[in-house]
C-alpha cells in the first residue's frame, strides 16, 4: 500500500508541475502571436489517451508518463518536424520571431518552476507555519550513522559548534548536516556527558558521504518509548504495554529509539529479551520473532519529548518567507551539482522510485507541497542545464546568435538536438536502473 501512496503522490505532484512548465512556455509563445500546435502532459508515442482541438492546438494526454511537452510551431524540438522547417518561415513561426522573444519562450517554463515553488512554499508558511526542532534542543542527542562514527561521533553526542562557530539557537541538525556536505566545515564540537570535544572533518567529507551510499549522517534521537501496540502481535504476546520504555535488548544497551531500529534490524527467527521501565521498575519481556523479523509496535516521535518550535507567518509575512526559502533550495540545489557530478555522486542518482520516496508513505499533505515545491525547483534548474534537448540547450544556441548576430545552422541544431534527447534518454535509463539495482540488492 506504501508503494501505491508514494506512486500516487509521485504522479499527482509531476503532473501538477508538467502541466504548469509546459504552460509557461505555451503563454508566452501566444503572447508574442507563436502557434502552439501541441499542449501535452506526458508523451504520446503511437497513441494518447485523451486529446481535442481548440482553436490551432491539439491538447491531450499521453500514455508514457515522461514528463510533458508542447510543440511550437518552426521550432527545432523533440518531434524533428523536419518537413515544416523545410519551408519558408511563416509570421506565426517560433523561427520567425525576434530573438528576444525566442529567449522568453524558451525561458517561459523555468520562470513558471521558479514562481510555483515559490507560491507553493508561501502558502504552505502561511497555512502550516514552520515546526522544527532547533539543535540545541534536542537534550537527546543524535543517532549516528556508522561513517559518524568512524570519523569519531558517538550516539547521543550533542553538536555545539562547527569550526568554533556555536550553534545558533534557530539551527537544525538538518541544516547542519547540509553544512557538512556543502560548506567545508573541518572541525565539529560536541557535547559528550560533561565533556567537549573536538572532531575534525576530512577534506573529501562529501565524497566519502556518497562512497559509503550514508542515506543521513545522524538523527534526533529520542527515548524509546512505546506508542502503541498492534492488536494480536508478538509486541502484545510478549507483554509490551504503551508507555514502556526500552532500555535494552539482549545485552545492547538500547539509549533511543532509533538504536532499537538497528539493534532490532534483520533479527528473524530470533529469541529477544527486552529490558522496559515501567513505573519506573525495570522489567523482563520475552519474545521470538518471525519470518519477517516483525515484533508489532510503535515508537513516540522525538517531537514527544523536545521542544518543537513553530514559527507561524501572516499572509504578508509568507510572501518573503516563501521567496527566501525557494531561493535557499535553488543555491542549496546547485551547491549539490560539484557532487552530484563526480565520481562518487554517479552512483547515488536515482530516478523516478527515489523521487517517490521523498513523498513518503504516508500522505501528509503539507510535506507533499513542500516535495513538490523542491522538485519544481529541481526542475527549474535541471531545464537549464546547457544540454540539448533541455531548455538551457535553447538558450544556449539563442545566446550564441544574440552575441554573434548569427543563428545557428539548421542541420547542427538537428545534430545537436538528437545527441542531447539521446544523452537524457541514456541519464534517465541510467538513473531508473540504479533504483531498481538498488531494490534488488537491498
Amino acid at each position: 500500500m506504501e508503494y501505491l501512496i508514494q506512486a500516487g503522490q509521485l504522479l499527482l505532484g509531476i503532473s501538477i508541475l508538467v502541466v504548469l512548465h509546459e504552460l509557461g512556455h505555451y503563454l508566452a509563445a501566444r503572447a508574442f502571436k507563436t502557434k502552439v500546435e501541441s499542449f501535452y502532459l506526458f508523451f504520446n508515442p503511437w497513441f494518447s489517451i485523451w486529446k481535442k482541438k481548440i482553436g490551432d492546438t491539439e491538447y491531450g494526454i499521453g500514455w508514457l508518463p515522461l514528463g510533458g511537452y508542447v510543440k511550437i510551431a518552426g521550432m527545432i524540438d523533440e518531434s524533428m518536424d523536419k518537413e515544416q522547417l523545410a519551408k519558408d518561415p511563416e509570421p506565426w513561426e517560433f523561427r520567425s520571431k525576434p530573438t528576444w522573444q525566442r529567449l522568453i519562450i524558451m525561458l517561459g517554463g523555468v520562470i513558471v518552476n521558479v514562481i510555483v515553488a515559490f507560491v507553493i512554499y508561501a502558502m504552505v508558511l502561511f497555512t502550516w507555519g514552520e515546526s522544527y526542532i532547533p539543535a540545541n534542543n534536542a537534550t537527546y542527542g543524535v543517532y549516528c550513522d556508522s561513517l559518524m562514527v568512524d570519523l569519531g561521533f558517538n550516539n547521543n553526542d550533542k553538536i555545539v559548534a562547527l569550526d568554533g562557530n556555536p550553534i545558533g539557537d534557530d539551527v537544525t541538525y538538518n541544516e547542519i548536516k547540509i553544512q557538512l556536505l556543502l560548506d567545508g566545515i573541518k572541525s565539529v564540537t560536541v557535547e559528550r556527558g560533561s565533556e567537549k570535544l573536538n572532531i575534525a572533518i576530512p577534506e573529501d567529507f562529501d565524497q566519502m558521504v556518497l562512497r559509503d551510499g550514508t542515506k543521513d549522517l545522524f538523527v534526533v534521537e529520542a527515548p524509546c518509548v512505546i506508542d502503541s501496540v498492534v492488536p494480536e502481535s508478538l509486541a502484545e504476546k510478549m507483554g509490551l504495554k504503551n508507555g514502556d520504555e526500552v532500555i535494552a535488548i539482549n545485552e545492547d544497551k538500547v539509549s533511543g529509539a532509533f538504536q532499537s531500529l538497528e539493534v532490532l534490524k534483520d533479527r528473524k527467527n530470533e529469541n529477544l529479551k527486552f529490558t522496559v521501565l515501567r513505573g519506573g521498575l525495570e522489567k523482563e519481556l520475552s519474545v521470538t520473532t518471525g519470518d519477517d523479523g516483525k515484533i508489532g509496535f510503535t515508537r513516540k516521535l522525538p517531537s514527544s519529548f523536545l521542544e518543537t518550535k513553530v514559527k507561524e507567518y501572516g499572509f504578508f509575512e509568507s510572501i518573503p518567507a516563501g521567496f527566501y526559502k525557494t531561493g535557499n533550495v535553488m543555491t542549496r540545489y546547485i551547491d549539490q551539482f560539484k557532487v552530484i557530478f563526480s565520481k562518487e555522486g554517479v552512483t547515488q542518482l536515482g530516478g523516478f522510485g527515489t523521487i517517490a520516496k521523498i513523498y513518503g508513505a504516508e500522505w501528509i499533505w503539507q510535506r507533499f507541497w513542500e516535495m513538490t515545491a523542491m522538485i519544481s525547483v529541481m526542475l527549474a534548474v535541471m531545464n537549464l542545464l546547457p544540454i540539448p534537448a533541455l531548455d538551457g540547450g535553447h538558450v544556449m544556441f539563442l545566446t550564441y546568435e544574440m552575441i554573434t548576430r548569427r543563428k545557428p545552422h539548421e542541420k547542427m541544431m538537428e545534430y545537436a538536438q538528437i545527441g542531447g534527447m539521446l544523452l537524457l534518454l541514456t541519464f534517465m535509463l541510467y538513473a531508473n536502473g540504479m533504483d531498481i539495482f538498488r531494490a534488488i540488492t537491498g
